[in-house]
């Protein structure tokens, strides 16, 4: 991980300010060990079905910074969730890294297989939000899973660079960065269902961008436009027609 990866890609904060406890949410701790030995932290939220999201969060924060809506998609959707907190983010030790949060994510996938008995294949729903559709998209990529769920995301970082710095050559800026996060790549490579999700007024992630992820997809694959909606607001703008739309998508895997 290179200085600007450090200061441009990653804004971890160390302190959580809350927990589900804080919401009235039934969760446990659970503490996984990646293959290359570092220690991350995250937490489950047993729902009403063995349907599991796996989320993985934005560049920004920790996972104390998601409990509300952690409470909201547990209990609108009747799902269970578990959310964890990418090295060097929370309670989590080491430092971010492109290479290092597929580890952290495959660590996920461990632990929901060996302590919960889920069946990737069957009960695991991987969703990610900004950053974290990469994380997502890389897990599919590489299990089979019941369907994925990407929020507000980008094509890979060099789309993102191209977009924002269009007066410069990529190939420079690419070159004091090793992240490259490459979704619109490896979504060909996964075959199970596709919800992307962009607010229309996105000003960090264009809704363009959005778009482009969801070309990249195969069938079967929805996009659902959240009417006003910038970065972070997604489910606060969203409101009902948001979690509705959510819903939906999980009713049609079926059974």
């Amino acid at each position: 991980m290179t200085f600007i990866d450090q200061k441009m890609i990653y804004y971890p904060e160390r302190t959580i300010a809350a927990t589900p406890a804080d919401v009235g949410l039934e969760y446990e701790d659970a503490f996984l060990t990646t293959s290359d030995g570092v220690k991350i932290h995250g937490w489950w939220a047993p729902g009403g079905s063995k349907t599991t999201l796996l989320w993985f969060h934005g560049n920004g924060g920790n996972i104390g910074d998601r409990v509300e809506n952690l409470l909201l998609l547990h209990d609108r959707l009747g799902v269970s969730v578990f959310i964890l907190d990418y090295r060097g983010y929370g309670r989590s030790e080491g430092k971010p890294s492109e290479k290092g949060l597929y580890l952290d994510a495959e660590a996920a996938v461990e632990y929901l297989t060996r302590e919960h008995g889920l069946s990737v294949a069957d009960d695991v729903v991987v969703f990610g939000r900004s950053l974290g559709c990469g994380v997502a998209v890389e897990v599919a990529a590489r299990h089979q899973v019941r369907a994925v769920i990407l929020e507000s995301g980008f094509p890979s970082v060099q789309a993102m660079v191209d977009r924002t710095y269009p007066f410069l050559p990529s190939s420079m800026l690419l070159s004091l960065v090793e992240a490259r996060y490459d979704s619109a790549s490896k979504l060909p490579d996964v075959h199970a269902p596709v919800m992307v999700l962009h607010g229309d007024r996105d000003q960090t992630v264009s809704i363009a961008m959005g778009e482009e992820l969801f070309e990249s997809a195969n069938e079967p694959r929805r996009f659902y436009t959240i009417s006003g909606a910038d970065h972070n607001d997604t489910y606060h703008v969203g409101g009902e027609a948001y979690f509705e739309a959510l819903r939906e998508f999980l009713l049609d895997l079926g059974p």
